[in-house]
């Protein structure tokens, strides 16, 4: 496990910015219809299980995206802030908010069962259906 480390980024139009403590270089694709209506294609998104620090809260919208949970934007400018569940500690946040963009490794890739045939990344991950996905957290 790599040490912790708190990564800054922000929105397109600057009015949010995101301060969260990761303490690994991984990134996940997810696959799910959700988050490709949601941004036209995969959430390529990095997770975390400690609270974002959030500046300019008054430009954040929330939307319920699910039973279990909800999705930040910007008001302002529409930039995809993060996913997080509403009852446990997991922020999933898009990878290209952040200023720092060298070192990361796509490793995982959820709801495999939902991705279309039309495209695919060439590198191996570990590759999870929705049900897999939910089994794993459902043991925690």
């Amino acid at each position: 496990m790599s040490p912790i480390k708190t990564l800054e980024g922000h929105c397109l139009c600057g009015a949010v910015t995101l301060r969260a403590s990761i303490n690994h270089d991984q990134v996940g694709a997810c696959h799910c219809s959700t988050c490709r209506r949601w941004g036209g294609g995969p959430l390529l998104a990095v997770e975390s299980d400690q609270p974002v620090d959030c500046s300019g809260e008054q430009h954040i919208g929330v939307y319920a995206s699910s039973d279990w949970a909800e999705r930040g934007f910007c008001k302002e400018c529409g930039t995809h802030l993060f996913y997080r569940l509403r009852e446990h500690a997991f922020y999933a946040i898009p990878v290209g908010l952040f200023d720092e963009q060298e070192g990361w490794q796509l490793n995982r890739e959820v709801f495999i069962d939902q991705k279309p045939a039309f495209y695919c990344f060439a590198q191996r991950t570990e590759q999870l259906t929705g049900e897999e996905l939910f089994a794993l957290h459902s043991s925690d």
